[in-house]
C-alpha cells in the first residue's frame, strides 16, 4: 500500500476516533417525547413579555401575565436572598434594574420587598409569586443562576416547582447546578445554558470556557437540551442535536436590532424571543 494511502487511512482513523470521544462528552440525556411535548416549536417570551421602555419590566408579574396573555411560553431567572428567599431576577447587583449598587445576595428579601424595576410601581417578585400568576398557563424555562450558593438555590427551586401544576424545565450555565438536577430530579427536563468561547469571563480558566462553549462537561450533566445564544455554534454542539438533545435559542432579536428570527426558527426546536412579535408556535 502507498504510503500516501497509509496516511490517509490513519488520519481517518484519527478523526474517527476524535468524533467518537467528542461525542462521548456532548453526549445528551434521554428525554421522552413526553418531556419535550410542551417546549417544542414554541417562542418562550425572555424574562416575561416585557417592553423596551421598561413600562413592563423584565422579570415582573405583568410580563408573566402578559406573556400568558399573549399565548407565549415565558424563560425567567431565579436568585436567592441573604436570607434564603428565592425571587424572580437576572442581574446579581441591583443598580440596573433597581438603582441600588448591592448585590441580592447581600440583601434579606424584607431589604428588597419595596424596590422597584426601573422606577415603576412594579417589584421584585418571589418565584412562587411568578408560578402563582403564571397558573399554569403557559410552559416555563426556570434559569438557575450560577453562584456560591447555587446548589442550595437548585434545591428550594425544585422544593418550590415540586406541587406546581403546569409545564416546566429548568436552565443553568453552571455545570454543577445541572448536574444536581440530574441526580435529585431526574424526571425534570433540564438543560445547559452556554455560547461562544469568546464570551466567557476571562477569570474562567481557558480549559473551562473551551469546555463550556463547546458543552463537554455534558459527561457530567447528561443535559435534555442545549440552550445556546445566538450565533453560529461550534461543532460539538452541533453535534448534541444529531445524538438527540433539544436546542434551544436565546435571545432572538428583531432584525432592526441585528436579529435574524427566520434562522433562529429553522435551527432550533425552541426560541427565547424579546422585542418583537413573532407567532405563539411554528
Amino acid at each position: 500500500m502507498p504510503f500516501a494511502a497509509k496516511v490517509l487511512i490513519l488520519l481517518i482513523v484519527f478523526l474517527a476516533l476524535v468524533i467518537i470521544y467528542v461525542a462521548i462528552l456532548v453526549a445528551p440525556g434521554k428525554a421522552t417525547t413526553k418531556m419535550k411535548a410542551p417546549f417544542l416549536n414554541r417562542y418562550f417570551a425572555h424574562r416575561g413579555l416585557h417592553t423596551e421602555d421598561d413600562t413592563i419590566p423584565e422579570n415582573s408579574l405583568a410580563a408573566f401575565d402578559a406573556a400568558c396573555l399573549a399565548g407565549y411560553g415565558i424563560e425567567l431567572d431565579v436568585r436567592l436572598t441573604k436570607d434564603g428567599e428565592v425571587v424572580v431576577l437576572h442581574d446579581e447587583n441591583l443598580m440596573r434594574p433597581c438603582g441600588v449598587d448591592a448585590l441580592i445576595g447581600d440583601l434579606d428579601f424584607d431589604e428588597v420587598a419595596d424596590l422597584k424595576l426601573w422606577g415603576t410601581e412594579h417589584a421584585i417578585p418571589l418565584f412562587e409569586e411568578a408560578l402563582s400568576t403564571i397558573d399554569g398557563r403557559t410552559p416555563v424555562i426556570v434559569e438557575i443562576k450560577p453562584g456560591d450558593r447555587g446548589e442550595i438555590l437548585a434545591k428550594k427551586t425544585m422544593d418550590i416547582l415540586a406541587p406546581y401544576v403546569g409545564d416546566y424545565c429548568v436552565e443553568s450555565f453552571d455545570p454543577s447546578i445541572v448536574r444536581w438536577v440530574k441526580k435529585y430530579a431526574p424526571v425534570v427536563l433540564r438543560g445547559q445554558l452556554a455560547y461562544n468561547f469568546g464570551e466567557y469571563e476571562t477569570n474562567i480558566p481557558l480549559i473551562g470556557r473551551f469546555f463550556a462553549s463547546r458543552c463537554m462537561f455534558n459527561m457530567l450533566t447528561r443535559p435534555h437540551f442545549i440552550a445556546y445564544k445566538t450565533g453560529k455554534k461550534p461543532w460539538p454542539v452541533k453535534l448534541t442535536k444529531l445524538l438527540g438533545a433539544m436546542h434551544i435559542v436565546w435571545t432572538s432579536h428583531p432584525e432592526r436590532l441585528g436579529g435574524t428570527p427566520i434562522t433562529d426558527k429553522v435551527e432550533n426546536d425552541a426560541v427565547i424571543f424579546e422585542y418583537y412579535d413573532p407567532p405563539t408556535h411554528y
